[in-house]
């Protein structure tokens, strides 16, 4: 986060927990986009106070913002959340308000009425890893629809519309034949599909709002890497290979929707077998990959899995082994440890062991 937000990127956060993370590597408010249906209070309060935008996902917080804004004498910027069809199923319409019934218009509507809420902008999040760039540009044309609209019907020209995220990296659905590279298509391709619908809206050069993305996944996925060491090989009553190496699914989260890429780093020849690579928890759900070719391997072998930069480190827990060392290269080859492996004072710092249970002297 520290090195995206130096080379200019901006905050959005989905919790009073992420904002304050935000705002401690000095990330100003109004740099943050503050989205989630979950909001408390105190956070709404500091996020407005500081210049954040606050991105309204249903009508109750929409009316508890105005009470707080009245109450506190407030003047938040607001966006809203909107989900719509495009095309791509399930519809991801959970969040926000909806496009095609007109509440996304109720919203804005209500908004525009109540005189201490300042409307910047709008937001959509259409899906993850899509593989769509039509399902884009029907987003951006939605969004550009409710702009003018409220230009029209208000005189207002909101300053941005925020497309969410959902950019694919380069890693492999499990169901997926082909690979990645060959599939998904290049940002530049996704570009042409949002930027054709802002052009195509009829505004002026200087009337066109700023485009804000969310793109974690594209951004880090690849530039993660696990480097794991096999404890043991047998083989199941089928007589399949079995390896087992140090990391399992509490460490690799995405591995229940990913097909990572796996390379060894020793040579271990031209042979290779058809195996199973499980992780080490003693449950049977602890499989990195079902069916994967690989070569002989001997103990303390390392294997590389590849792209585990995203939702890997934010999701992985203390579920029978203990998280392991991440460490950076930097741009001079050198290695430099960022976090540090736990110990189990870790783990157990903030337990608490009722008196009534503590064996007596």
């Amino acid at each position: 986060c520290q090195i995206f937000h130096q080379e200019g990127s901006w905050a959005e956060v989905v919790s009073e927990f992420e904002y304050e993370k935000a705002r401690k590597l000095n990330v100003k408010g109004s740099n943050i986009i503050f989205n989630g249906p979950a909001k408390t209070d105190e956070s709404i309060i500091k996020a407005a106070k500081e210049g954040a935008y606050i991105h309204i996902d249903n009508f109750d917080e929409l009316f508890k913002i105005i009470e707080l804004s009245n109450q506190f004498s407030l003047t938040p910027n607001i966006a809203i959340r909107i989900n719509m069809d495009v095309g791509i199923y399930p519809k991801w319409d959970r969040f926000g308000f909806n496009y095609e019934s007109g509440e996304a218009w109720q919203a804005i509507c209500r908004i525009m009425s109540s005189p201490n809420l300042k409307l910047k902008g709008l937001h959509c999040h259409i899906g993850t890893y899509m593989m769509s760039t039509d399902a884009y540009a029907i987003a951006a044309a939605n969004l550009m629809e409710l702009l003018i609209r409220t230009k029209a019907v208000y005189k207002h020209l909101l300053e941005y519309l925020d497309l969410g995220g959902g950019f694919p990296s380069n890693n492999n659905l499990i169901n997926q034949y082909l690979k990645a590279e060959q599939i998904i298509p290049s940002i530049e391709q996704f570009a042409d599909a949002i930027i054709d619908a802002f052009y195509r809206s009829g505004l002026n050069t200087d009337e066109l709002p700023k485009l804000i993305l969310e793109t974690g996944r594209a951004l880090i996925d690849d530039a993660g890497f696990l480097i794991s060491s096999v404890i043991a090989n047998k083989r199941n009553s089928f007589g399949k290979r079995i390896v087992i190496i140090d990391a399992g699914v509490n460490i690799l989260f995405t591995s229940f929707w990913y097909k990572h890429k796996i390379s060894v780093a020793q040579d271990r020849g031209s042979y290779s077998e058809n195996s199973s690579l499980f992780g080490p928890l003693c449950m049977n759900i602890d499989c990195v990959r079902e069916d994967i070719e690989l070569p002989t391997l001997q103990l303390k072998d390392n294997i590389i899995i590849h792209y585990v930069g995203a939702y890997n480190m934010t999701q992985w827990m203390q579920f029978i082994t203990l998280r392991p060392n991440i460490v950076m290269i930097m741009e001079d080859g050198s290695v430099e440890v960022i976090k540090k492996a736990e110990k189990l004072e870790d783990v157990t710092s903030n337990e608490i062991i009722p008196l009534k249970l503590k064996p007596k002297e």
